[in-house]
């Protein structure tokens, strides 16, 4: 992550497309989603990565590792701007972030909390293997819980 991905990260956060994050935010809680975003790596030896183009080099959107006091269990986490849905961005890039979780840093499972309106995260997940667990813990009561493992 960089300073050049906070205008693009910003008003992706506060426009409708970040209700199912909990949003529309303002643009001081983007901008703590953002830095937490980036402080995992440092506190917690994971964090968000951005998703770019190779041939562009445009950002595309997000995929991360969350966990700390916020989240309950390591969470596989992924969002793409408006324009890159549907060419695979999102899947290949959270396949990757989960065989780094899983392999190198060595977590022994993963979820991804998942609003329940949210069908292509939904569909997502089931693409990656990822299967409902009903009781796992969850910060917001509402979220489906898919395990990776």
């Amino acid at each position: 992550m960089t300073m050049e991905d906070w205008p693009d990260y910003s008003a992706l956060m506060q426009s409708d497309r970040a209700r199912y994050m909990g949003g529309p935010k303002s643009e001081a809680d983007s901008w703590g989603m953002f830095c937490h975003d980036a402080a995992q790596w440092a506190l917690m030896g994971h964090g968000a990565l951005m998703i770019e183009d190779k041939a562009s080099r445009a950002c595309l959107g997000q995929v991360g590792v969350n966990h700390g006091p916020l989240f309950p269990e390591h969470e596989l986490g992924w969002f793409l701007y408006e324009g890159a849905e549907g060419r695979g961005y999102a899947l290949e890039a959270a396949r990757a972030m989960r065989g780094w979780a899983l392999g190198e840093r060595g977590l022994k499972t993963l979820v991804s909390y998942i609003d329940p309106d949210n069908e292509k995260s939904r569909l997502l997940a089931e693409r990656l293997g990822a299967v409902p667990d009903p009781d796992a813990p969850r910060p917001a009561p509402d979220d489906l819980v898919y395990r990776h493992v």
